[in-house]
């Protein structure tokens, strides 16, 4: 294996950003190559091994030389031996191949029918009883399926959805956006939540506009919950004069409890002392719930299967 003189420029041993982008292009198709002729140290035996050319192979390792700049092997004959660059560069490459190969097989993983992995997001609300029995329902039949779950407001979660961090959430308004596929699957009413000793406790029905004076306590703006509220309140002719502004409706409805303030809330998982809950009669108080996912993405198989999981539970998501 000769070296060959090269009019080729060398990439530049400096930090710039677009010189280290050129080198990476450069260099990565080459490291393979590269450790295993450093692991057989004989270009012929390392080409046999690896089902490549020998001449593919040897102008590689001397391209790859005239990028670095250095000389990574000594050549003694047919056989080659490392210098002390190219150990240096071994360890690194090494180091390098493992974790592709490491990041190759946690991809497989996730993508396997059987056993892998769905990012789940899901509403606050949503995490008491709704998924705790979707996924026991879904694991019935899938098992072995791995779940990433968090569990946010709407907003944040389809970022997460952008930003490829999650392959679906459950979330409400049910959103409309170009990039966004989006499906209702339920409805869920809300309630005037207002303290047991209320004036308005003893009431079982009730029109917004009755609490028009009411302080009440909301969810921070940005979730799907204080959007419903301040358009439900608007719709009734009044703004709601806010008390206090938190990030979890059972936050909301101790407060309640406490005399700061009522508030517009989906049912509990468990009923709790010290409020009643109002049914909202006009106008309509109900938040839809959807199922949402990024337009365009392919599915891992895991991801498609508990995709139609879902789509098969509207009408019957809520508990």
């Amino acid at each position: 294996m000769e070296h060959q003189h090269s009019s080729r420029r060398r990439l530049s041993p400096s930090g710039d950003t677009e010189d280290m982008a050129d080198m990476t292009r450069l260099l990565a198709p080459r490291l393979a190559y590269f450790a295993g002729v450093a692991r057989t140290e004989h270009v012929t035996r390392a080409a046999h091994e690896m089902g490549v050319p020998q001449s593919t192979l040897s102008r590689a390792m001397v391209r790859l030389e005239q990028d670095l700049g250095v000389d990574l092997f000594a050549r003694h004959g047919r056989t080659v031996s490392l210098t002390p660059a190219g150990r240096t560069f071994l360890a690194s490459v090494e180091r390098a191949l493992a974790e592709v190969e490491r990041a190759a097989e946690e991809v497989r993983a996730d993508a396997d029918p059987a056993t892998g992995k769905v990012a789940f997001g899901f509403l606050h609300t949503m995490g008491a009883e709704t998924v705790p029995g979707l996924l026991q329902a879904f694991r019935a039949d899938h098992p072995r399926v791995r779940f990433s779950l968090v569990q946010n407001y709407g907003e944040a979660m389809l970022e997460g959805l952008r930003a490829g961090e999650l392959d679906l959430c459950l979330t409400s308004p049910v959103p409309d956006a170009p990039d966004l596929v989006a499906r209702r699957l339920d409805e869920q009413k809300l309630r005037l939540v207002v303290p047991a000793d209320h004036r308005l406790a003893a009431r079982r029905r009730i029109r917004l506009v009755e609490a028009a004076e009411e302080n009440f306590v909301t969810l921070e703006p940005g979730y799907g919950l204080r959007r419903i509220t301040d358009d439900l309140c608007r719709e009734a002719g009044f703004r709601p004069r806010i008390a206090f502004e938190g990030e979890e409706a059972e936050t909301l409805r101790g407060l309640v409890a406490a005399g700061l303030g009522v508030a517009l809330l989906p049912p509990p998982a468990v009923p709790r002392p010290g409020v009643s809950e109002l049914t909202v009669t006009a106008p309509r108080a109900a938040r839809e719930i959807g199922v949402a996912w990024l337009a365009d993405r392919p599915d891992t198989p895991p991801v498609a299967a508990f995709k139609r999981f879902l789509l098969s539970r509207r009408g019957t998501l809520l508990p």
